[in-house]
């Protein structure tokens, strides 16, 4: 009898927290799948029932499937230059080197800044005329380059300030796992006589690969919702050179104020992310687990 009125007396504490999870996750997410089923635009607001009308429309919908490849792209490319230069900033910090502390903190100064105010400042910086890297280039006579206006260099540039701000986020997870790494195996390694680079692929990058594949998984899901830097920077242009899903479905559901099949964009959206990075992260840990047999 105590105990069960005990487990009834715990539930009560959990309550306005699951209450709390209801109206902040689920109610939104049931309201934007009912909305998805609906005709809600400009012109006829409310949900008005109109079954797959929306999910149809989007599976013909080639821009919205050509903005997922190149979310894929971006996502993919930034993530593992972030990942490789994050360790090489980690490995290069974890050994004893001056000023460490001071590196260890400069290194994540451009994380603690909001992606809307990195990426003004990035749109500054890389400005045709105004900007001072093309300023840069004409001193080392280097005709100046259109960075935000045409295709390969818009996607570079959106390239460039995701890793500028995001590497010291995997600096920070990579140079934790280094710094828990025990000690034997690298006192073993020296005994053999294993030089930097043969201890670094036999002993380090093993050891290390569970925190790898955790950051690479935490940044994938976030490079997914990549959104703040391409409104900022390039708002999708030129053209559509560097519009990805996310920013898509603002225009479609935000801007053109076709809330419901912005709905339906959103709900897919949601579907295809999770089992796309569901199956990446299962490749990750089974790489990992691979390897530590």
């Amino acid at each position: 009898m105590n105990g069960s009125w005990f487990r009834g007396y715990k539930l009560a504490f959990l309550l306005p927290a699951l209450l709390s999870l209801a109206a902040i996750v689920l109610f939104p997410l049931f309201f934007t799948i009912a909305v998805s089923f609906s005709g809600w635009d400009a012109v006829t607001p409310g949900l008005n029932w109109r079954g797959g009308a929306n999910y149809a429309a989007m599976a013909g919908d080639a821009r919205f499937w050509e903005a997922f490849g190149r979310l894929a792209f971006l996502a993919i490319a930034t993530v593992l230059l972030e990942y490789l230069l994050g360790l090489a900033l980690a490995l290069l910090v974890w050994r004893e080197v001056k000023l460490r502390r001071f590196f260890r903190v400069l290194f994540l100064v451009p994380m603690m800044t909001t992606p809307v105010v990195m990426s003004v400042l990035w749109r500054t910086i890389l400005h045709e005329s105004l900007g001072p890297v093309n300023d840069i280039l004409g001193h080392l006579g280097i005709p100046a380059v259109p960075w935000l206006t045409s295709s390969l260099p818009a996607v570079a540039s959106v390239m460039i300030v995701e890793i500028w701000q995001w590497t010291p986020f995997m600096f920070l997870l990579l140079l934790a796992g280094l710094l828990s790494l025990p000690r034997e195996p690298f006192l073993a390694a020296a005994i053999d006589g294993a030089g930097p680079v043969r201890t670094f692929f036999n002993v380090t990058w093993p050891m290390l690969l569970p925190v790898s594949a955790g950051a690479l998984i935490i940044r994938l899901i976030e490079a997914s919702k990549m959104l703040e830097t391409i409104y900022v920077l390039t708002s999708g242009g030129p053209g559509t050179a560097t519009e990805t899903s996310g920013y898509y479905i603002y225009i479609r559901g935000l801007r053109d104020f076709e809330i419901s099949y912005g709905a339906a964009l959103s709900i897919t959206y949601l579907v295809v992310m999770i089992v796309a990075l569901t199956i990446i992260a299962k490749l990750l840990v089974r790489a990992v687990k691979g390897k530590a047999a």
